[in-house]
């Protein structure tokens, strides 16, 4: 079956004219009725009367209008979608994060400047969180310390400092400059699971500086940590950009090597030109 001359019938039986069924898919008067032509032809089925004042349909052709209608009112419906996502008037963005701090003042500029488009976030871990990408379960992903792989395209986002996370009586909350990374030896600790970013950077610059804190608690998220430190149970580690808000603890710069951790956005190459994930990109800081 050829849709194009099916297009071509609809077309006149929606305008009754040939010659506005011409204008309405820009092609010539002579080329929608040679689609016709060939349409009732191969099939030896008339479609249309022509009488001397318009176009009217046969029975058959009728009863066929009825399923064209229906055939290319949806080729419209999703002609009309598409371009609305393309324009950014409608689409959905699948975001995924090791972390909320950064991801979410993007998000809030993605919403102020294209109010139609749905964003759905899931957080993780960073492992959860490149797998998540890796899958193309996300968009969109912000990573930290990622290395470069094939096939992902990765856009800095820049650097967060690790701190010591202390209950706000604490006497290193009056050191303007913060704490050595020796001043952690032999010091109690709780702190985030061996495989969280946070803690594999904090022990990597411990090791190479000969630093051996007491880790006494590992636990599972950032909130956890918080509520242990404010309980007094130990120093704990925090990224500066994942500082609590909470007054029952505070921030501590440490000074040291190795205490850095890189961030950056990433999508799969091969969908980066999407317009969707271009805007996200744009946004970034």
């Amino acid at each position: 079956m050829n849709l194009f001359q099916l297009r071509a019938f609809d077309a006149v039986a929606r305008e009754g004219s040939f010659t506005r069924a011409a204008a309405r898919l820009f092609i010539s008067q002579p080329a929608v009725t040679g689609h016709i032509k060939a349409l009732e032809e191969h099939y030896q089925i008339p479609l249309l009367r022509r009488t001397a004042r318009r176009v009217e349909l046969t029975e058959e052709g009728a009863r066929l209008a009825a399923i064209t209608r229906a055939i290319f009112g949806l080729v419209d419906e999703a002609q009309a979608l598409l371009e609305a996502n393309r324009q950014l008037l409608s689409g959905r963005l699948e975001v995924a994060a090791d972390g909320p701090h950064l991801v979410m003042p993007m998000i809030a500029s993605l919403r102020a400047r294209y109010p139609g488009i749905t964003v759905n976030l899931r957080l993780g871990n960073a492992q959860e969180t490149l797998a998540a990408l890796l899958a193309e379960h996300a968009d969109v992903a912000v990573l930290t310390e990622v290395e470069p792989r094939h096939g992902v395209h990765l856009q800095p986002l820049g650097e967060s400092h690790i701190c010591a996370l202390v209950p706000s009586s604490h006497p290193w909350t009056e050191l303007p400059n913060g704490i050595e990374l020796k001043q952690l030896d032999e010091v109690i600790m709780v702190l985030r699971e061996p495989s969280s970013i946070t803690r594999r950077t904090f022990d990597a610059a411990c090791q190479a500086a000969a630093v051996q804190p007491k880790v006494l608690l590992e636990l599972d998220s950032r909130e956890a940590v918080t509520e242990a430190v404010a309980a007094q149970l130990g120093v704990g580690v925090v990224s500066s950009m994942e500082v609590s808000q909470d007054p029952r603890v505070r921030a501590v710069p440490i000074r040291g090597a190795g205490l850095l951790n890189r961030h950056s956005l990433g999508c799969m190459e091969r969908r980066r030109s999407l317009r969707l994930i271009q805007a996200f990109f744009e946004l970034a800081p």
